[in-house]
């Protein structure tokens, strides 16, 4: 209880933000699809500068936890098709970049001074962190961990910049494509958004690679655990 007790009182900020990071995308993506709802053809036939403007704006949108990466995969391949997908790529990055930095700015570093008074809590953080592509690219993989909160925890935890970006983007590739695949083959986007049919095989890939990012977590958090027990570090 003391433990948890200072955690809430020396992180407050940090933690406030990582609450609203999982709630604000359900208010977000329900607010929008009631908007495209009333204006399907909102994002029809954009020009060049106005492409470049939604992907700045999701890019954002993203960061801030107000649209989840599903929804603007779907989104974007129902109405751009395949000639949008480097513009959501780009705006994925760009949303990974804010976040981080948003994320740093916000905690300073208070996360991790705090797990210092907690040896093997703080011995455990730098074996993850020594472990930090395969950290990554596990959290991204996930359809069901938020993009946002996924982004905030990574730099609490101080990974490097470089690796979080790349690691980010490599990861989150494999269920963007799959959902942005669905949204070139929709007919209508509320419906799309609604009840995204993903079919037997699409249900496979989601439960893959759910069943992938659990158990490849629980492994690397196992490994950091005994390592961290045991003394032993794990080569940069």
């Amino acid at each position: 209880m003391a433990f948890l007790k200072e955690l809430f009182q020396k992180n407050s900020s940090t933690l406030l933000s990582m609450f609203l990071l999982v709630a604000l995308p359900v208010l977000g993506s329900s607010t929008l699809s009631y908007v495209l709802y009333r204006n399907q053809a909102l994002l029809e036939q954009l020009t060049l500068e106005q492409s470049l403007i939604y992907f700045v704006v999701i890019a954002f949108t993203m960061a801030f936890a107000i649209t989840p990466t599903t929804f603007v995969a779907l989104v974007t391949g129902f109405y751009l098709d395949w000639q949008g997908l480097p513009g959501m790529v780009l705006a994925y990055a760009l949303a990974a970049l804010v976040g981080y930095q948003i994320a740093t700015s916000l905690d300073h570093g208070k996360m991790l001074r705090f797990l210092h008074h907690f040896p093997k809590a703080d011995a455990v953080m730098r074996e993850l962190k020594n472990d930090s592509w395969q950290l990554i690219i596990l959290t991204r993989i996930s359809p069901v961990l938020p993009f946002a909160l996924m982004t905030f925890v990574l730099a609490v935890m101080r990974v490097e910049r470089r690796r979080f970006l790349l690691g980010s983007v490599v990861g989150m590739l494999p269920r963007s494509l799959f959902f942005y695949w669905l949204g070139t083959k929709a007919q209508d986007v509320f419906a799309l958004l609604n009840n995204p049919d993903t079919g037997t095989t699409g249900k496979l890939l989601v439960i893959g690679l759910v069943i992938v990012s659990l158990f490849g977590l629980y492994f690397l958090f196992n490994r950091a655990l005994k390592r961290a027990l045991g003394g032993t570090r794990s080569p940069e």
